[in-house]
Formats: C-alpha cells, structure tokens, sequence
C-alpha cells in the first residue's frame, strides 16, 4: 500500500492552486505546508482526505519525463468536476471524461496536464447498471 508520493513542480504557488482547485471535488484540501527553513531542501505543500496528506509538492526542477498520478473518484460526476475545474485553473486537457474500455467497462476517466507537464488523473471504477 502506498502511503504518499510527491511530484516536484517549478511553480509552488501556481501549482499549488492548480491541484488545490482540482483535486477539491474528490475530497482532497491543503493539510501542511513546509518552507525551505523546515526542510534544508525546498518547499513542500502536503494534501490529502481527512487529515492524511498522501500526495505532496515539492518545489524544484520537475522530473523528466513527466509523471502520471490517478486519483480514485467515488462517482462519475467527480471526474467531471475535476476535469472542469483543473482545466479553468491552469491544467491542460490530455482526455476529457469518459469511459475507457480499454481498461474495463466500468474504467470512467479524465486526463489532465498539470502546469509542468504531469498527466493527472481521476477515475472512476464504478460500473453503470447494465455495463
């Protein structure tokens, strides 16, 4: 089980509002927030669901190639709203909402491009009734 991961971002602050405003229709807020005096390294901004940071950002040079980090969504209409908010705060598109069965029948997602160039994600794994 993973219990965090962090992505590095160029941007702190810019970054920090784009997943902020994305990824609050799945539940996640800001949780801790570390300055470069607390750490020795750089700055940090921790966020997750019910007082757990489990996804972080660090500011410095981002990874190369980009990284690709999915979020579970508890039903469709989250997927949505997180394409729609990433994409009116600086993400680009990189697959609208949908289902991909590809993966499986029920695999309903959303792709974005963070302001670095990570693929973000949220996705669905409910199946609609009859699917």
């Amino acid at each position: 089980m993973i219990d965090h991961v962090t992505l590095t971002v160029s941007n702190l602050e810019r970054s920090k509002k784009f997943y902020f405003k994305a990824l609050e229709p799945l539940g996640y807020e800001i949780l801790m927030e570390f300055g470069k005096e607390v750490t020795g390294e750089a700055s940090y901004v921790g966020m997750g669901v019910a007082g757990k940071p489990d996804f972080w950002l660090k500011e410095g040079s981002p990874n190369r190639p980009s990284n690709h980090v999915a979020f579970r969504a508890k039903n469709r209409p989250m997927v949505d709203a997180f394409y729609k908010a990433g994409l009116a705060n600086g993400g680009r598109d990189n697959g609208a909402p949908g289902v991909r069965t590809d993966y499986h029948p029920g695999y309903y997602a959303a792709f974005l491009h963070d302001p670095d160039g990570h693929n973000i994600e949220a996705v669905c794994h409910e199946a609609l009734p009859g699917t």
